[in-house]
């Protein structure tokens, strides 16, 4: 399905928040703290983690909707550095926002919705190509033709979320950040939704960044997933192998969370819960962020963080005892 060539990658890459703490002080708040991976082309990689985990924020740094504040992004073996650079960049990607209630401006009609990327670059030269172009987007996710001048309050969240699809796909992007593109709808509506996205990518050949917090969402359309905990990765693997084998014991606690459809698998199913509360990314514990709720954590773990390496072939985890505990 992809070749080994990497589409999308992120170096080191470093999102921080300054955040008033008083009248004259303020703190980095680390949302991304160091992040590194690459997508390769027609892959789709799951990005997962508990909220306020940095998902998001990478999502979006990725797409330079926030400015990094250190760290490369390459698209297609090119860094990604000047305006000029952004510019390009943002023809080739797109992103589909988590929730299609507040991402749609209920000022405009369908049409000029899933039509603005086009408006923005310029990108058709009569009226008609702009109408036909619109048609053809609703066409490829399910939308009536009839439906393109109506208000996107006059339709259900999961039509809603079908227009922003159309929306991101109108400048045909070859990378798609997919934002919690389900987590708002029904259950009913992501199936077909997440069916959608699969149809799409065999279609047009698109690679995704598809971050999620439902693992069996992730699962069922990843190829590869990370996972992570406060601004940092801690591991990263193939889909299955991530989930038969995890290694690193948050990525454990998650898994270990995850509903069986099996009752009596579902009874021997041993729940890892954790212990205490998610640290506040202001104040993020030193070392590895997780030793706070980690049941194996010893005095190493307070003193650094362990470093993101590969322990078998394609698995990467950030653990000082991963050799022990597994």
């Amino acid at each position: 399905m992809s070749n080994n060539k990497p589409l999308v990658e992120v170096k080191n890459l470093k999102e921080y928040f300054n955040i008033n703490t008083g009248l004259f002080s303020s703190k980095p708040l680390k949302a991304v703290d160091d992040v590194s991976f690459s997508i390769r082309r027609g892959e789709t990689l799951g990005l997962v983690g508990e909220s306020g985990c940095g998902k998001t924020t990478v999502g979006r740094t990725l797409l330079h909707l926030y400015k990094p504040t250190s760290g490369e992004i390459w698209f297609d073996g090119k860094k990604i550095e000047t305006k000029k650079d952004i510019l390009e960049y943002r023809k080739k990607s797109a992103m589909v926002f988590q929730d299609p209630y507040s991402s749609l401006n209920p000022r405009m009609t369908v049409s000029d919705i899933i039509a603005e990327p086009l408006d923005v670059h310029k990108m058709y030269k009569t009226k008609k190509e702009r109408q036909e172009r619109i048609l053809d987007l609703m066409a490829k996710v399910g939308l009536n033709s009839e439906h393109a001048n109506r208000y996107a309050h006059e339709f259900s969240g999961g039509q809603r979320q079908r227009i922003g699809i159309a929306r991101s796909l109108a400048m045909n992007p070859e990378f798609v950040v997919c934002d919690e593109p389900v987590s708002a709808l029904d259950v009913s509506i992501q199936a077909q939704v997440i069916n959608m996205f699969d149809e799409l990518q065999e279609e047009l050949g698109l690679t995704y960044l598809f971050i999620a917090h439902d693992l069996l969402v992730v699962r069922h359309i990843s190829d590869r997933i990370a996972v992570m905990y406060l601004g940092k990765m801690v591991e990263l693997a193939d889909a299955n192998e991530i989930y038969d084998h995890p290694l690193h014991p948050y990525t454990k606690s998650l898994m270990s969370a995850v509903p069986l459809p099996d009752p009596k698998k579902a009874r021997e199913n041993k729940r890892i819960v954790l212990t205490g509360d998610i640290p506040s990314p202001l104040n993020a514990p030193s070392g590895c962020p997780f030793r706070t709720r980690c049941p194996h954590a010893t005095d190493a773990c307070a003193e650094s963080m362990p470093e993101f390496k590969e322990v078998a072939s394609g698995h990467f985890v950030a653990c000082h005892h991963v050799d022990k505990i597994n």
